[in-house]
């Protein structure tokens, strides 16, 4: 019997502790998305992450030494799915395997059939249709976007449908009502995710919104989300969980404004749900710094993660298992925008976690095998706990 009355899982989203295994067979050979960071920026100041672990995880991290007594348990997990990307990792961190990745289309562009269909049912046209970075092609197709008012269509190395529009020439609800449109004929292509990207400001000012909405395909099995609220625990999901699982095995959701938003949010739920599961996604340090391959910017969102660790941690009791990890890389050195596959970190609180090494692990799905055991409910198909090692 579990005493552990609570689950907390935050993803820092793209923080990527090294080339995975297999990194070469998706072009990511040598890619380190924190190692590279630490280099670019002369080292990382990060106390309090150094004291939980993170550089005995990652013994060269520059900034960050091993601790000599980390205050968590440490490790690194292997994606076992197949992919690179948000939604893959992280229905894994749940308890699902994707062994079949969602379809890319980043040298093709989308077939014309798919948007010939989103067009006609929408009654909008789309320009662009091609792989780029979002803040470069709405620079690109803007001054195009606000003559015209088609909406601006892309892609990237992931498989997403993005549609950016400027707000004041079509409105966010309208945008939405797009991406839902193009969701339903997405799935006919297996398109992991639709993504709405509304932008604001002048011609050689844009700049992207926080409100961002993510359509995903709903996880093809059930993930340890699902079984905790059919066994009657609040589930809540903060940041992108919501759109990422499209809703599935959530009691509550709410978004955020970015990292401080979603901490805070965090700080709060640890006071609103003393039992369940909560599981947030910071997702700064990929959307804001890796995509735009800026170290600079990217130190500066792990040093702010950094500062709010100990309000996190002093929220937590001996019933409780609180996860720091992530869903996959983006190094913002490698001279590329996209995800890079790599190993994540893990970092666990809990009340004998302090100093253990839980070495690599072969599946993100380990996290949703703890958390299975921890609250007693139906463990994934794959996955080895290790609640016994930390509690």
């Amino acid at each position: 019997m579990s005493d552990i009355e609570r689950a907390v899982v935050i993803v820092l989203d793209s923080c990527g502790t090294g080339e995975a295994p297999d990194a070469a067979e998706y072009g990511d050979g040598g890619a380190d998305t924190l190692g590279h960071t630490a280099e670019a920026v002369g080292g990382l100041e990060l106390p309090n992450l150094q004291s939980a672990g993170l550089g005995n995880l990652h013994p060269h991290l520059l900034g960050v030494p091993p601790a000599g007594q980390p205050s968590m348990a440490f490790g690194k997990l292997t994606e076992a799915s197949a992919g690179k990307d948000s939604t893959t990792g992280h229905w894994e961190l749940a308890g699902i395997i994707t062994d079949t990745p969602t379809a890319t289309f980043t040298d093709t562009g989308f077939p014309a059939e798919l948007v010939g269909t989103v067009e006609q049912e929408s009654g909008h046209r789309f320009i662009g249709n091609y792989a780029a970075s979002g803040t470069v092609i709405i620079e690109e197709l803007g001054q195009q976007h606000l003559e015209t008012g088609d909406l601006i269509l892309y892609t990237s190395a992931d498989s997403v449908f993005q549609i950016a529009a400027h707000k004041e020439v079509v409105p966010l609800g309208e945008l939405y009502r797009v991406c839902e449109i193009a969701r339903r004929h997405c799935n006919d292509y297996s398109i992991g995710r639709v993504i709405a990207r509304p932008f604001e400001g002048e011609l050689g000012s844009f700049h992207r919104t926080y409100e961002r909405h993510d359509y995903a395909m709903p996880p093809h099995s059930p993930t340890v989300l699902d079984h905790a609220s059919d066994a009657g625990l609040p589930v809540f999901g903060i940041g992108k969980i919501e759109d990422l699982f499209a809703g599935r095995g959530l009691t509550e959701a709410v978004h955020t404004e970015g990292d401080a938003d979603g901490l805070e949010k965090t700080i709060e739920a640890l006071d609103e749900f003393p039992r369940g599961i909560i599981f947030t996604n910071l997702v700064d340090l990929d959307m804001r710094y890796g995509h735009r391959e800026n170290p600079e910017g990217y130190a500066s969102g792990l040093a702010l993660i950094d500062s709010y660790l100990p309000g996190l941690t002093a929220k937590t009791t001996d019933r409780d298992l609180m996860v720091f990890s992530a869903d996959h890389g983006n190094d913002p050195t490698d001279g590329s925008t996209d995800h890079t596959r790599e190993f994540v970190p893990l970092l666990v609180q809990a009340r004998a976690a302090g100093g253990v090494d839980l070495g690599v692990r072969r599946q993100y799905c380990d996290v949703a095998a703890t958390i299975a055991e921890a609250l007693e409910l139906t463990p994934p198909t794959r996955g080895v706990s290790f609640l016994t090692e930390v509690t």
